[in-house]
């Protein structure tokens, strides 16, 4: 079996670089258009993973992996053969010298010189990240997350900072931005949390130059939710910050809920 399986050629348009760009459609049709098989001999597998939720499917960061499987079993015949489903393995980052854990898929790596405290991206959603702010020390001095008033408050001014960050200075563009959810909650470690979930979205002119209103035609750029999970400890606000395409976080929520569920802050020892 692993003689026949290694004389397979791989096709040439899947490699260690290869990214999901556009999605698991994008693949698909990417690897039914580059495949020799007639379609109905291509196999369109759904597979779930075991290791989360029996009922939430596979985050598109493993989808190449599986594809391939896929592709590989459809030309030997071999498709009567269940597939081993992936598991979904998270990394615990504790940070003791700032006061703060929390957990992260063990695919994603590390982002040097990303501005934050830490930086964690995904290894081929790159618009998909995970990242933490902290308050300075010297300019804060909060007893807990209720200084911030109360969840939806604290919502506004996520939003107004996103927005503060993303302010751009190109000619025909403009952000849509709104509040999905707000929500708080007391940890197992005893202390209050606040959960926020925005939604924004960037539209731009194809044609910011023109002259003609007609001509400035605008098109959506990105459509992202961003989900923040804010604390207090050490008399400073730490903000742990998720970031990832709209149509990523449908196909992934439950494990992006673990992330921010798993955020804790600590007292530090001085």
């Amino acid at each position: 079996m692993a003689s026949l399986l290694e004389s397979i050629p791989i096709p040439r348009h899947l490699n260690s670089r290869t990214t999901i760009s556009g999605g698991r459609k994008a693949y698909l049709s990417s690897l039914q258009k580059n495949s020799r098989l007639p379609p109905s001999k291509i196999h369109h597998h759904t597979i779930y993973c075991a290791a989360q939720d029996t009922n939430s499917k596979v985050p598109r960061r493993n989808a190449i992996s599986l594809m391939l499987s896929s592709f590989l079993i459809s030309q030997t015949g071999l498709g009567g053969i269940a597939l081993s489903q992936p598991l979904i393995e998270f990394r615990e980052y504790l940070d003791t010298f700032d006061g703060y854990t929390f957990n992260y898929p063990k695919n994603w790596i590390q982002v040097k010189g990303a501005g934050a405290d830490i930086f964690f991206r995904d290894p081929y959603v790159l618009d998909e990240n995970i990242s933490l702010e902290i308050s300075s020390p010297s300019s804060s001095n909060y007893k807990s997350v209720e200084d911030l008033g109360p969840p939806q408050a604290a919502a506004e001014k996520v939003l107004k900072q996103y927005l503060t960050e993303f302010m751009s200075t190109r000619l025909g563009v403009r952000r849509e931005a709104n509040i999905v959810s707000t929500s708080s909650r007391v940890a197992d470690d005893g202390r209050m949390y606040y959960q926020v979930e925005v939604n924004i979205k960037s539209y731009a002119s194809t044609n910011e130059l023109a002259v003609m209103p007609q001509d400035r035609v605008t098109r959506l750029e990105w459509d992202r939710r961003y989900l923040s999970v804010l604390g207090v400890e050490n008399n400073q606000l730490y903000e742990l910050r998720l970031q990832t395409p709209e149509n990523v976080f449908l196909e992934e929520e439950s494990d992006l809920r673990r992330i921010m569920e798993s955020f804790r802050v600590m007292k530090l020892n001085v």
